[in-house]
């Protein structure tokens, strides 16, 4: 299991956010309190943000080696400043490589998203079914081989195929066709994932088996008014709120949190 934090907001330097916490995502990476499969998460990192006053496509910023090492990351996180912000640390699944193909965020135009949690056996068991769902464009654009990129893409496929759908339904009905995909054979199936417009944030916490991965959320902290913080443990003392298992959030320009039933 990885960790996922997600900011939505006010403009602030991403280093408020991502390194200054006493929980940050940093110490998150080497001493996780509510892991349930991993020990540590040691295998990568990626930092994904829009632009504080342009409507551009989102950057991103990644690395194999551990958060903790990477020398470049407080400079870089002290200079930029942004409104919505994803990150995560890695926790590789065993026999999945280690190099940047497999680094999260996934970006797409104006898309960007994070996983938590894992499809079991996925080479073996739903990555040819699942491919077959996807669109020949989107398929394209596929780099690694981890499952959270292919969940990725089956929402994009979803999305350019109905473009009149919401980013809410987009991705509702990717956990539904993921589950469809996933009973008959028994395969198990945590999907904790956040996806962003820049405009707008959009998660879920899903699994079809005892363990899910935890996600909170936090609003209108003392320390970061006028936002919105999604995160895998929370990152300092604060009324955080914890998102409802199989549940898809989302909250819009005006802050305000909707969650409801998957």
């Amino acid at each position: 299991m990885c960790r996922v934090l997600a900011y939505f907001g006010a403009p602030i330097q991403l280093d408020q956010i991502l390194c200054k916490p006493e929980h940050s995502l940093i110490v998150q990476s080497y001493q996780p309190r509510e892991m349930q499969v991993a020990l540590l998460n040691a295998d990568g990192f990626g930092v994904g943000w829009y632009h504080a006053q342009r409507d551009e496509n989102p950057y991103t910023y990644k690395n194999t080696l551990p958060i903790w090492n990477d020398v470049n990351l407080p400079h870089l996180a002290r200079y930029v400043e942004s409104p919505c912000t994803l990150a995560y640390v890695r926790s590789a699944t065993p026999g999945l490589a280690v190099d940047l193909g497999n680094c999260q965020p996934f970006t797409s135009g104006r898309l960007m998203f994070v996983h938590n949690g894992f499809i079991e056996g996925f080479r073996h068991t739903l990555r040819r079914p699942l491919r077959q769902l996807l669109r020949e464009d989107v398929e394209c654009l596929i780099q690694g081989v981890t499952d959270s990129e292919h969940i990725f893409a089956l929402i994009l496929s979803i999305w350019r195929d109905q473009p009149e759908l919401s980013l809410e339904e987009a991705l509702r009905k990717a956990i539904a066709q993921l589950i469809e995909l996933a009973t008959p054979q028994g395969v198990k199936l945590a999907v904790t994932a956040v996806i962003s417009t820049g405009k707008r944030l959009v998660a879920c916490r899903y699994s079809n088996f005892e363990i899910i991965s935890t996600l909170y959320w936090l609003r209108d902290d003392l320390n970061f008014p006028g936002s919105v913080i999604l995160a895998s443990e929370p990152l300092f003392e604060g009324n955080w709120k914890a998102c409802p298992a199989q549940s898809l959030l989302s909250v819009g320009e005006d802050l305000e949190i909707k969650c409801v039933g998957i």
